[in-house]
């Protein structure tokens, strides 16, 4: 089983896991093992965040899964290889998100 393809000026690179799968668009000079190893670390990451990700949990949470990747990559380029940081930063975010939720008086949208 292949998980490249090549297509147009681009590679496809993707991965399965149980009824999920992660695709990612790159270039055609990156390298495509290390693609499979950054969906793999982002879905360990996922996995320790919601406990076994599931496709609900990505429908429910796309915004703490776009966060948890915006955590691991940065410019499309590999920013945080450790799954305790990435996790350190995410609990942070959600413990500063208790501590302070948003004041609708103090709201973006002012109404």
């Amino acid at each position: 089983m292949c998980n490249f393809i090549e297509w147009r000026d681009l590679k496809v690179v993707y991965r399965r896991y149980a009824s999920l799968f992660f695709v990612a668009g790159v270039d055609s000079t990156d390298n495509e093992l290390i693609t499979l190893e950054i969906i793999h670390h982002y879905v360990e990451c996922l996995d320790k965040y919601f406990g076994n990700v599931c496709e609900l949990d990505l429908i429910f949470n796309f915004s703490k899964a776009y966060y948890i990747l915006d955590e691991i990559l940065l410019a499309g380029d590999l920013q945080e290889s450790k799954r305790g940081n990435v996790l350190r930063a995410i609990q942070a975010s959600d413990n500063m998100a208790e501590k302070h939720p948003e004041d609708p008086k103090h709201s973006v949208r002012g109404y």
